[in-house]
């Protein structure tokens, strides 16, 4: 499936989320807003360095931004790419079930009784 302009195909997102470090920064980030790699370091068990890191892999699927304030950079998540991909996988899954659904309808039609077989 294609994906719109503007919007980071679906497996760069679900690759950034995939670390269970990222996916606590997402969630921090989701709780308390925009926060410096300090900030969201000290509630973590991994360095600001862990941190400043996995933001730019965060920043390279367009999950987070920065804006410099004065000597700090100030990091905030982008919900946009994240309503992308679930709306992604609704499309999806939406197509798989109709699959299914056919594939069942189909099966049903050939068996000789008119039931699914198990």
């Amino acid at each position: 499936m294609s994906h719109p302009p503007g919007e980071v195909p679906p497996h760069r997102v679900f690759a950034a989320l995939r670390d269970q470090s990222r996916l606590a920064l997402v969630a921090l980030m989701l709780a308390r807003g925009p926060a410096t790699a300090t900030e969201l370091a000290a509630p973590l068990d991994i360095t600001r360095q862990a941190v400043a890191k996995h933001l730019g892999v965060l920043a390279e699927a367009a999950l987070v931004t920065s804006r410099r304030e004065g000597r700090a950079v100030r990091y905030a998540l982008d919900e946009r790419q994240l309503d992308a991909a679930a709306a992604w996988l609704t499309r999806t899954r939406a197509a798989w079930t109709r699959r299914l659904d056919a594939l069942a309808a189909a099966v049903a039609d050939d068996a000789p009784d008119g039931t699914t077989p198990t």
